[in-house]
């Protein structure tokens, strides 16, 4: 009766275990290694998690599964017979994640994206590499652009997901993945006119500036909302499509700028800028973005996915 009751409770926790399976990976390690300090540096992890996580296994079985001394880990009964169910739900596991990998890479189609030039280099590739080598058979179609057009592109249908700033509000119609925070600053030319130097030392007379600024977007957005804290009606000298030119603008003299941080450090100009000290402008979100009504389209999926776990990854 006892052994009847034990695999039934084998059974009712093996949904729990599929879900952990780095869990019974330890156990297995453990079951080899008879020593918590040599399993816990081999899976890379502390002794007291490993100890917590075993706790853990004997709590949902109800059952200890190691009689430990200080010098000695003996599997019990119980753990003799786990033992072999870990093993075969683990290798399972495996075979059914390679089997589903080489599904994957079956994927075929195209993947219109739309970013700007500056993300197309900076976050891009970290988006792109692993998918291109897990889906070797799907096109991705590259557009570049404005990015405050980005969520605009993704509405009308004209590209199938973007790296795009998120709005203050966001379409409930869009799904919106967080990839960074985008800090942003005010920046100046490094050698300027006397007029203009004399109005950036200590005190700047900021109403005395001339702003170039983007024509529309959150950067746009960060900029008013900056002016309006510091009580500033500002003297546009230029509102620019995108946020490359900003910088170069800046450089040339033209006047002060508000543009993202990622945009000047990667400029071939940034050498010829300077930030200057503010108050801080508020940071904007940068993430992928698609139509929440087309995130389960095999192709889109598969990328969101590969972005998701790989996130995940990095935070552990």
């Amino acid at each position: 009766m006892r052994k009847v009751l034990y695999s039934q409770q084998l059974i009712a926790n093996y949904a729990t275990w599929m879900m952990n399976i780095k869990n019974l990976q330890l156990f297995i390690h453990l079951c080899e290694s008879h020593n918590f300090s040599q399993t816990a540096q081999a899976m890379h992890i502390s002794p007291s998690a490993l100890s917590r996580v075993i706790q853990r296994l004997e709590e949902e079985l109800g059952q200890t599964l190691f009689m430990r001394d200080n010098r000695s880990v003996e599997l019990t009964l119980a753990g003799k017979k786990l033992l072999p169910v870990a093993s075969l739900i683990v290798s399972n596991w495996f075979e059914l994640k390679s089997e589903l990998q080489e599904d994957h890479s079956q994927l075929q189609g195209k993947l219109t994206l739309f970013c700007s030039v500056t993300a197309s280099y900076s976050h891009l590739p970290n988006i792109l590499n692993k998918f291109r080598v897990i889906y070797p058979h799907i096109e991705i179609q590259l557009q570049t652009g404005d990015p405050a057009l980005a969520i605009e592109k993704v509405l009308s249908g004209d590209v199938d997901i973007a790296i795009a700033a998120k709005p203050d509000i966001l379409p409930s119609k869009l799904t919106y993945i967080e990839v960074d925070q985008i800090q942003m600053s005010l920046i100046g030319p490094l050698i300027s006119s006397p007029t203009l130097q004399k109005s950036l030392n200590h005190d700047p007379d900021w109403k005395s500036l001339s702003f170039i600024l983007p024509e529309s977007g959150p950067a746009r957005t960060r900029a008013d909302k900056w002016f309006k804290k510091k009580k500033i009606t500002p003297s546009i000298y230029a509102q620019i499509s995108g946020h490359e030119a900003i910088v170069s603008m800046v450089a040339l003299g033209c006047g002060v700028g508000i543009a993202p941080d990622v945009v000047i450090n990667n400029s071939p100009v940034s050498d010829k800028v300077q930030r200057f000290n503010t108050e801080s402008i508020e940071p904007m979100s940068l993430g992928l973005c698609c139509k929440q009504s087309r995130e389960q389209e095999p192709l889109l999926h598969a990328l969101l996915q590969l972005f998701n776990d790989s996130y995940v990854d990095n935070l552990l």
